[in-house]
C-alpha cells in the first residue's frame, strides 16, 4: 500500500484489490466521526434532505441523496412469487411472504388471504433476500486515493454518501466494514437521513508499525514519544499499535465508538511500499490482546493475512475470521475449519477488475494471490470451511458500479444457488458472530418468520445463473430494506 498523508490503502483485486488498510476509528477517527456528525446535525437541523442534497450541488457532485423510501401503512403482502431463502435450499413455489413492522411476520400458502395487508404482485419472479458484502469499505470504496488524501473530510463523507446509496440501489442491503471512517455515515443511514445498507463498522484498521496500515512517509520515521500521530490516524483511517498495551488500548478505543467487530493487519498485502506480501505481523500475544478485549465485549477480531503462517498465527490467538488467505496451505484451512473460524474470501482473478500496476514485483504478487484464490475456493470446499463472500473495492470508484460482478464469479467455483447463499444467509452468520454488538437486533439474509424485511424482487433464475447480478439496475425490480421500499418497478416493462 503506497504510503501518502492518506492512506494509500491497496489498490489491488488480489490483496487490497480493492482493500488495504482497514481505516476507521482510531483517536483520529473518533475527532473525524465528531466533525462530520456536527456537520450532518447542523445541514439536517436547517433544512433536513434539501439541505444536503443542496450542499452536493454546490460541490457540482450527483446528489448523495435520493428519493425517500417509500412508506406504507400496515403489513405487506408479497405474493406470485418463485421464493430463495437465503439457505441455498431449490427454489419455492406456492408461497407468499407476509411483512410487518418491517420484519417477516410469515411465510403463508401462495394463496393465502390477505387479511388487511397490501399485496404486491412480484409476477411470478424471485423474491430473496438483500445481498451482504462481508468485506467492504463504505467510506473509501467511492473515492480515488488522490481525492481521499487532498479533499475536505466533509467531501469524502458525502461522496461516501453519495456511493451509499448507490450501493443499496445495487440490492446490497448489508455490508460489513473492515476498514475507514463508517460511523457517522452509518448513523446518517440509520436516522433516515441519507439512503444506504445496514453497516456493520469495525472502526480504524489496527496495524503494527511497519505493517499495512503505517501509511508514515519516510520522513516520519522514528516516532518519538511525543510525536503527534499521523494524518491517517488523526483520520481514523488506521492505528498503530506496538505491544499488547498500545493493542488493547486502540482496540478499545474503537470498541468505544462502536464498532461491531475488530481488525487488525496481521500480514502483508499486494499494493503495500514497506510490508511484503510475506511478511507476518503483530505477535501472538499482540493478537491475543485484541481478542481478549474484543471478547470481553461479546465480539470478535478479523485479520488482514494471506500467508500460513499468518493465518496460523491469528487462529492460535483466537481470532475468528480470516480476511483473503489465499495463500493458505492445507495445515492452515485444516486448522480453520478445526478452530470453527471463517474464511472471508474474494475472487482476486487478475481480471478486468483488477487493479493495474506499473511495476513488476507487486504485478507478480497480484499473479501469486490470482493463482492462489483457484485453489483457496478448491481447499475451502475440500475441508468445509466457513466461507464469506465479500469484494474489498477501495479507493476504486469506477469498479463499485461492478460490485455484484464479483458475486456472480463465484459460480466458476460453487453451483449458482450456494454462491447466492452464501452473499445471503452465510454471510447472515458472520453478521451475527458481532452477538450483543450487533447494530441490528435480528435475523439477516435469510426469508423466515422474524428476519429483517431485507428483500429483493428480481429477474433471473438463479438456480441456473447469477448473470442477472451483471445488470442490478435493470434485473432488480424491487428493493425493500427493514420493511420500507427503496425501489419498485414491478410495474415497468421488461
Amino acid at each position: 500500500m503506497p504510503p501518502a498523508v492518506l492512506p494509500l490503502l491497496p489498490l489491488t483485486p488480489s490483496t487490497h484489490h480493492h482493500h488495504g488498510p482497514c481505516c476507521c476509528g482510531s483517536p483520529l477517527l473518533q475527532r473525524f466521526h465528531e466533525r462530520m456528525m456536527a456537520e450532518i446535525s447542523r445541514r439536517h437541523f436547517l433544512g433536513g434532505t434539501a439541505a444536503v442534497m443542496a450542499l452536493f450541488a454546490g460541490l457540482h457532485a450527483p446528489s448523495a441523496v435520493g428519493e425517500q423510501p417509500r412508506e406504507r401503512e400496515g403489513p405487506l403482502l408479497l405474493t406470485h412469487l418463485r421464493l430463495f431463502d437465503g439457505s441455498g435450499s431449490p427454489l419455492r413455489d406456492d408461497v407468499a411472504v407476509r411483512v410487518e413492522e418491517g420484519r417477516i411476520a410469515a411465510l403463508l400458502p401462495g394463496g393465502a388471504d390477505a387479511e388487511g395487508a397490501e399485496v404486491i404482485d412480484c409476477g411470478g419472479r424471485v423474491l430473496m433476500p438483500g445481498l451482504i458484502d462481508a468485506h467492504w469499505h463504505t467510506t473509501l470504496a467511492g473515492i480515488t486515493q488522490v481525492a481521499a488524501m487532498t479533499a475536505d473530510v466533509g467531501y469524502v463523507h458525502l461522496v461516501a454518501a453519495r456511493e451509499a446509496e448507490r450501493t443499496l440501489m445495487r440490492g446490497v442491503t448489508s455490508v460489513r466494514d473492515v476498514g475507514g471512517p463508517s460511523f457517522a455515515l452509518k448513523r446518517a443511514i440509520d436516522e433516515g437521513i441519507v439512503a444506504g445498507p445496514r453497516i456493520f463498522p469495525a472502526g480504524a484498521m489496527i496495524s503494527q508499525t511497519s505493517g499495512h496500515g503505517d501509511f508514515r512517509m519516510r520522513h516520519e520515521v522514528p516516532r518519538g514519544s511525543t510525536t503527534p500521530l499521523s494524518e491517517q490516524e488523526r483520520l481514523g483511517v488506521a492505528a498503530i499499535a506496538d505491544g499488547e498495551a498500545e493493542v488493547l488500548r486502540r482496540t478499545r478505543e474503537q470498541l468505544m465508538l462502536g464498532a461491531s467487530q475488530i481488525k487488525l493487519m496481521a500480514g502483508g498485502g499486494v499494493a503495500s511500499t514497506y510490508d511484503p506480501l510475506d511478511s507476518t505481523q503483530f505477535t501472538e500475544r499482540e493478537l491475543r490482546a485484541a481478542v481478549e478485549a474484543a471478547d470481553d465485549w461479546g465480539t470478535y477480531v478479523t485479520v488482514h493475512v494471506y500467508t500460513p503462517r499468518g493465518i496460523q498465527r491469528a487462529l492460535r490467538a483466537g481470532v475468528r475470521s480470516i480476511e483473503h488467505g489465499q495463500l493458505a496451505d492445507e495445515e492452515s484451512v485444516r486448522m480453520m475449519a478445526g478452530e470453527g473460524a471463517w474464511w472471508s474470501l474474494q475472487p482476486f482473478l487478475q481480471d478486468e477488475d483488477a487493479n493495474v500496476y506499473p511495476d513488476a514485483a507487486r504485478r507478480e504478487s497480484q499473479l501469486q494471490v490470482a493463482e492462489g484464490t483457484v485453489r483457496a475456493y478448491e481447499l475451502a470446499q475440500r475441508f468445509d470451511v466457513q466461507t464469506a463472500w465479500g469484494t474489498d473495492i477501495l479507493f476504486s470508484p469506477q469498479n463499485t458500479p461492478n460490485q455484484l460482478r464479483h458475486l456472480a464469479k463465484l459460480t466458476r467455483f460453487y453451483d449458482p444457488l450456494t454462491a447466492l447463499a452464501m452473499a445471503t444467509g452465510r454471510n447472515g452468520e458472520l453478521l451475527a458472530l458481532s452477538g450483543p454488538r450487533t447494530p441490528y437486533a435480528g435475523t439477516l439474509g435469510r426469508i423466515e418468520p422474524g428476519a429483517l424485511a431485507d428483500l429483493l424482487v428480481v429477474d433471473g433464475d438463479p438456480s441456473r445463473d447469477l448473470d442477472f447480478l451483471n445488470d442490478p439496475e435493470r434485473n432488480l425490480r424491487l428493493i425493500m430494506k427493514g420493511g420500507r421500499i427503496h425501489k419498485d418497478r414491478l410495474g415497468a416493462a421488461s
